[in-house]
C-alpha cells in the first residue's frame, strides 16, 4: 500500500467521524430548542414534570434576567391539575393556576396598564422553591397580600388606616385584607354587578348581610337591582372603613343618611320629601346632635340619631306612617323608659303640616306666618312716625 493510499484512508476516516459528531450535536440543539418554553402573549398550558422544569431552567432563562421567570416557565408545573401544597398545619392550598382565569381578570388582557405576568406578583420565584416558614393558609395570605401595594399604593395605605388594618395589627388575623375582598388570580371589577359589593362584605359579615338583605335597601338592591339604594360601602367607605362603634361615627351618622335623603334628585323619584332630613335637624334631637358635632367633636351624645329609630341594617319601609306610629312608643321607651302611652303624640313627624293632616297645626302655622311680619312692621311704623314727629317739632 502506497503512502498516498494511506493518507486518503486516514482523511476519509476523520471525515466520517466528524460528520457523525455534527449530526449528534445538531440533534441535541433541536431537542433543547423543543424543550425551551416560548413566552406568548396569552399563557398556554405546557405539559411537563417538575424534573423537566429543573432540566430546562438554564435554557428558559437564557434570554431573561436571573431573577425573572416567564409565565410559561411557571406554568410548566402550576398549570397541571390537582397541584396541592400541604402546610404544616395540615391545611392544603391548591397551587394549580388556570391561565384563562388570570387572562379574563382585571389584571389580564383588559387591563389598560397591560396584562400582569406571574413574575409581577411573585418575583424571584424559581424551582426548586426556597424553604418556607409559612404554617397556615392564612399566614400565606397575610404574607402575600402586601404585593398589592406595588400598584395600588393609595388603596393599600388607606386600608392600613382602616378598622381592618387596625385589627390586623392587633393580631386579629380574621380581619379582611386585599385578597379576601378582591380574590387572587380571578380579580374582577368589584362593582359589576353592583350587588357584588354587598355580597363581598357578606362573606365575613354574614349575620349583618342577612339583616340588610331583608331591609328596604337590601331588597331593592338584591331583588330589583336598584342603583339608588346604598350598598355597604356607601355608609362605611371602601378601603378607609372607620370603626362604626365609635362616638364620632354615631354623631356623624345623620350625614350618611343625608347623602340620599337630603338629595331631591333622588328622593323625588320615590315621592319622598327631603323634609325627612330637614325636620330632623330642626327638632330637639337633631339640633342637639348637630351642636355636639360642631362644638365637641367625638362627644358622646345620648340624643337619638336616625338609626336609633329606623334601625341600622334592618331598615323597613314606612308606608303611610301607620306602622311606625303604632310602634313609636316602644321605640321612644328605648331612651325614655317611663314614657306614657301618649308620649309619642308630642312628635309631629318628619313631614310639614297640611290641611288634611294636622289641620290645627297648619292653621296655626299660617297665622304665625301672617302675624310675624305684621308684628315686625308695626313697631317699625311707630318708630318712623316718631322720628318724623320729632323732626317736625324741631322745625317749628
Amino acid at each position: 500500500m502506497t503512502i498516498k493510499i494511506k493518507v486518503l484512508l486516514i482523511l476519509g476516516f476523520w471525515l466520517i467521524a466528524g460528520g457523525l459528531g455534527l449530526l449528534r450535536f445538531g440533534a441535541q440543539i433541536a431537542v433543547a430548542q423543543e424543550a425551551t418554553p416560548e413566552v406568548t402573549e396569552v399563557p398556554v398550558l405546557i405539559e411537563a414534570t417538575a424534573e423537566a422544569a429543573t432540566e430546562i431552567s438554564a435554557e428558559a432563562t437564557a434570554e431573561a434576567p436571573v431573577d425573572e421567570a416567564s409565565d410559561a416557565y411557571c406554568l410548566l408545573c402550576h398549570s397541571k391539575p390537582d397541584q396541592v401544597w400541604t402546610l404544616p398545619s395540615g391545611e392544603t392550598l391548591s397551587v394549580t393556576i388556570d391561565p384563562a382565569v388570570l387572562h379574563a381578570s382585571v389584571h389580564g388582557a383588559s387591563s389598560a396598564e397591560g396584562a400582569l405576568g406571574c413574575n409581577d406578583c411573585h418575583p424571584s420565584f424559581r424551582y426548586p422553591h426556597e424553604p418556607s416558614t409559612i404554617r397556615t393558609v392564612r399566614d400565606f395570605q397575610l404574607e402575600r397580600y402586601a404585593v398589592c401595594r406595588n400598584c395600588h399604593e393609595d388603596q393599600y395605605t388607606r386600608a392600613q388606616d382602616s378598622v381592618h388594618g387596625e385589627y390586623i395589627r392587633a393580631n386579629r388575623v380574621e380581619a379582611a385584607v386585599c385578597v379576601d375582598c378582591h380574590g387572587g388570580h380571578d380579580v374582577q371589577p368589584p362593582n359589576e354587578p353592583r350587588q357584588r359589593i354587598s355580597l363581598t362584605c357578606g362573606r365575613c359579615h354574614g349575620v349583618i348581610f342577612e339583616e340588610y338583605s331583608q331591609s328596604v335597601h337590601g331588597q331593592a338592591l338584591l331583588g330589583e337591582d336598584n342603583p339608588d339604594v346604598p350598598t355597604c360601602i356607601d355608609c362605611h367607605g371602601v378601603h378607609d372603613i372607620a370603626n362604626p362603634t365609635t362616638a364620632l361615627f354615631r354623631t356623624r351618622s345623620p350625614e350618611l343618611c343625608a347623602q340620599c335623603h337630603a338629595d331631591a334628585s333622588i328622593m323625588d323619584q320615590y315621592d319622598i320629601s327631603t323634609e325627612v332630613f330637614d325636620s330632623y335637624l330642626t327638632d330637639f334631637h337633631g339640633s342637639t346632635v348637630a351642636l355636639f358635632e360642631q362644638e365637641t367633636e367625638g362627644a358622646v351624645t345620648n340624643k337619638a340619631v336616625c338609626y336609633d329609630c329606623h334601625g341600622v341594617h334592618s331598615i323597613q319601609p314606612i308606608g303611610d306612617g301607620t306602622a311606625i306610629r303604632e310602634t313609636l312608643v316602644t321605640t321612644c321607651r328605648t331612651c325614655h323608659p317611663d314614657a306614657s302611652a301618649d308620649f309619642s303624640n308630642a312628635w309631629l313627624g318628619h313631614y310639614p303640616a297640611t290641611p288634611e293632616h294636622q289641620p290645627a297645626l297648619y292653621t296655626a302655622g299660617i297665622a304665625y306666618d301672617v302675624a310675624l311680619p305684621i308684628a315686625a312692621i308695626i313697631p317699625l311704623l311707630l318708630l318712623v312716625t316718631e322720628v318724623f314727629r320729632r323732626l317736625r317739632s324741631r322745625g317749628k
